[in-house]
């Protein structure tokens, strides 16, 4: 008689295991700074929940709001997770800038959700802050770059908005390395004036005027010939004189005047 063999069903029971949860937190040393563009000797932020100062976080997972607290003896920075006496200390910026250690990461956690942060505080970005230097450096370069190639009538242009009739006495040479140094001091400005078609057509009225090519009557009202004292044109009420000027000589009328003074300078 064939012996019938029964398999022995398993009894193991397969578990799947947890999924991990990865820790994203970067260790790294970080800088906080007082974004209220003050830097007292000393400021110290509250380091725990109270009635003047309420620190609580709103937890998305949970559902309701979490009292705050920094103590430097426990690992969580919120009251229903610490355990045993807690071991607080005050959390001072020294002349406007806390370190922050990579070591203390439930100082780094505790500020990282402070009703302050990018309120009176913000943590320093390194990247952030070289992006900008590095966008400065290229506007610098290139304002130097747009200085040292404009013609001449132009930086004097740029350059009596920035130090007034003080231009007319300097040499072309004074007037190159002026417009550098301001290319360099304030690239952003001088590129904006660079661009800026009336400046140059202020300058010539201003120099006709230093020329009596044309006259500014008393009254700033009007601009006259300066040899027969024949009206030109007539300035819009509460407008600059030579920014009216400027936008006349793109006329058709002022475009012939403009070629006629130009005649005259040359």
């Amino acid at each position: 008689m064939e012996e019938i063999k029964e398999k022995k069903k398993s009894t193991k029971v397969e578990t799947k295991k947890a999924p991990v949860v990865k820790d994203t937190w970067e260790y790294k040393d970080r800088v906080y700074y007082l974004s209220n563009g003050k830097s007292p000797l000393t400021f110290t932020i509250p380091a725990r929940h109270t009635r003047r100062y309420p620190l609580v976080w709103f937890d998305p997972e949970k559902g309701y709001e979490r009292e705050l607290r920094y103590a430097t003896n426990q690992k969580s920075i919120f009251v229903d997770e610490q355990e045993g006496p807690a071991t607080l200390k005050h959390i001072v910026f020294e002349d406007g800038t806390l370190v922050v250690k990579a070591s203390q990461r439930n100082l780094q956690e505790f500020l990282a959700v402070h009703p302050f942060n990018n309120v009176l505080f913000k943590e320093l970005d390194h990247q952030a802050v070289a992006e900008y230097e590095l966008e400065d450096l290229e506007l610098e370069i290139d304002a130097m770059n747009a200085a040292h190639s404009i013609d001449i009538d132009q930086a004097e242009a740029i350059l009596r908005v920035e130090i007034g009739s003080r231009v007319t006495k300097m040499s072309s040479k004074e007037i190159k390395r002026d417009v550098l140094l301001f290319a360099k001091n304030n690239p952003r400005l001088f590129i904006d004036l660079a661009n800026d078609e009336n400046v140059v057509l202020r300058n010539f009225g201003i120099r006709a005027t230093e020329l009596g090519i044309i006259k500014l009557a008393e009254d700033q009202r009007t601009f006259k010939w300066g040899t027969n004292g024949r009206k030109l044109m007539t300035i819009p009420f509460d407008e600059n004189a030579y920014s009216a000027l400027a936008a006349w000589f793109k006329t058709d009328e002022g475009l012939e005047v403009y070629r006629s003074i130009e005649k005259r300078l040359s």
